[in-house]
């Protein structure tokens, strides 16, 4: 079975776009998640050196774009199973109420689009972050998902959010 996991940032155009495809790669999400983001002030891009960090690493993303998280909201929105925030600012505003209430978690990531002088600084940075959610999101797919309740994927969600 293949789990719904919502990356949630402010712009939607890093961190989360990020994370969104490394749950769906095989390789790190284990065939176990479906990844999808969106934020709650989407930029409206994608950060370019987000999808170079992809490409570097061969993993696809279907239609990269920066969304906001009313798309997941509505009719017709998939249902989400887990709710992660990667960024402090998102974590700290009041979410939406999703249908479903998916369990949910914050895993703060230093925000890589910070680093705004194009070149080895920049990459470094995207490098990085992409390194931190391959890890977490590999252990979170890891997990017996189907046997742990919400306050267990709770615990699970903030012991994966310290590693680096």
């Amino acid at each position: 079975m293949a789990y719904d996991i919502l990356f949630l940032c402010t712009g939607n155009s890093a961190r989360s776009i990020l994370a969104e495809a490394l749950a769906s790669a095989p390789a790190v999400g284990l065939g176990r998640l479906r990844g999808h983001s969106a934020g709650s002030t989407p930029t409206g891009r994608v950060h370019p050196e987000a999808l170079a960090t992809l490409d570097r690493h061969g993993i696809a993303l279907e239609e990269p774009a920066s969304k906001s998280w009313d798309v997941f909201e509505g009719e017709g929105a998939p249902a989400i199973d887990f709710m992660i925030t990667v960024c402090d600012n998102a974590a700290a505003e009041p979410c939406p109420v999703w249908p479903g209430r998916p369990a949910t978690g914050h895993w703060g990531v230093p925000d890589p689009a910070a680093v705004t002088e194009p070149g080895e600084a920049q990459r470094a940075a995207f490098e990085a972050a992409f390194e931190t959610l391959r890890r977490r999101i590999h252990a979170f797919a890891s997990l017996p998902l189907a046997t742990l309740d919400e306050a267990a994927i709770r615990a699970e969600a903030a012991r994966i959010a310290r590693i680096a």
